[in-house]
């Protein structure tokens, strides 16, 4: 079952707010916790736990990523398209972010992404 979830740009900067890192590990905040100022989630944050990604703030290493997956593209939109139908084969989630002048593309973990509310539990 292939899934993409689209949120707007606002929506994006509210759904990373509301998460936090600890021990490499991202979760949503809770009301009424407290958290430390070096567990906030910003894109840079993010990366580390997206499996591929397309930002136009945070180098995806797009190529790379592409050769890792022992594939080749003639140029950026054909390697985006194979890395997104290899993760979406695989279970994995495509979050597409509107409202920004470049691609915004992030694909998670099922499990990441159910963890963190994109999915239902």
């Amino acid at each position: 079952m292939k899934r993409v979830i689209t949120l707007t740009a606002d929506a994006w900067e509210a759904f990373l707010a509301g998460l936090y890192e600890r021990d490499d590990r991202l979760d949503l905040r809770q009301d009424g916790e407290t958290y430390a100022r070096d567990e906030v989630v910003d894109t840079w944050v993010m990366s580390g736990h997206a499996e591929a990604l397309r930002s136009a703030e945070v180098d995806g290493d797009l190529w790379g990523t592409l050769e890792d997956l022992e594939e080749s593209a003639p140029d950026e939109e054909a390697a985006w398209a194979k890395i997104t139908a290899f993760y979406l084969e695989r279970g994995c989630v495509l979050v597409q972010v509107d409202g920004y002048d470049e691609p915004e593309e992030w694909i998670l973990g099922e499990g990441l992404a159910r963890r963190l509310g994109l999915l239902p539990a």
